[in-house]
């Protein structure tokens, strides 16, 4: 069930930080709107899903899997370049989550 709260999370801040982007300065009513909800359903679903898992384990898991998602979507979508040590950086992001996974509590 954490999981699945902590998916709902991580879909619904990648696409409300992607909104951010096309809100430009919240001037544009659907995407600010859109923006709003979507990172309220995002703390809210983060919410529930540390009621069942350690918060550290949570937010390293939920923080990586959204930055990663994020800089694909910003590559992807927006057009916006990646270099060295941008992926060095998500590299690392990667591996300490894993670490915070394994090490970071016990999961319920």
């Amino acid at each position: 069930m954490a999981y699945m709260y902590l998916f709902i999370a991580i879909v619904s801040e990648v696409i409300a930080t992607n909104l951010l982007k096309a809100t430009n300065g919240f001037t544009k009513l659907f995407p600010t709107v859109s923006c709003l909800v979507l990172y309220f359903v995002c703390f809210y679903t983060l919410s529930k899903a540390i009621k069942f898992m350690p918060l550290g384990v949570a937010y390293a898991v939920w923080g990586a899997v959204g930055v990663i998602f994020i800089t694909l979507f910003s590559v992807f979508y927006w057009k916006e370049s990646v270099n060295l040590p941008t992926i060095i950086g998500l590299s690392l992001i990667i591996i300490g989550t894993i670490l915070v996974n394994i090490y970071g509590g016990s999961h319920s």
